[in-house]
């Protein structure tokens, strides 16, 4: 299926790009986001109409997404979660634990946000953990999970 796409998109393309995605994708992700459209010629028309507005909206997201990174860089986060004397913890600490732990700390950051690279934490440690607020913003905190203490 041929889409025109409304904001930038990882591994695909940036603002105005008409792409060649499967049709699975571009129903069940991209046009419910909002990040594409079908490639008609009207909606070319319409897009070309309103791209310096979208241009301008997109601008705005990434100034807002380079605050956050800027407000987030070199942040350390700490977890308390129980854990058995080996350091294994009972459980484990996911990208919602972290989301969690930064919006608490003042930082409103979305779960989908977050990017474990190794998958859930289940030790006790200081772990490098990647949030990306945009495309272009990919910002770098450490997470230190530390036994509860009971």
């Amino acid at each position: 299926m041929q889409v025109i796409l409304l904001e930038k998109v990882a591994n695909l393309g940036n603002l105005g790009d008409v792409v060649k995605v499967k049709d699975g994708y571009a129903r069940n992700f991209l046009i419910p986001t909002k990040a594409a459209r079908r490639a008609t010629e009207s909606a070319i028309k319409e897009f070309e109409a309103k791209r310096a507005e979208l241009e301008k909206v997109a601008a705005e997201k990434l100034a807002e997404a380079q605050k956050l990174g800027e407000k987030l860089a070199g942040t350390t986060v700490r977890i308390a979660q129980k854990a058995g004397v080996d350091g294994r913890l009972f459980g484990s600490v996911t990208n919602a634990d972290i989301a969690e732990a930064l919006t608490k700390a003042g930082t409103a950051v979305a779960k989908a946000q977050v990017r474990l690279p190794n998958g859930p934490l289940k030790t006790i440690g200081e772990f490098p953990v990647s949030v990306v607020a945009h495309t272009d913003v990919v910002v770098d905190i450490t997470v230190h999970v530390v036994p509860e203490a009971e």
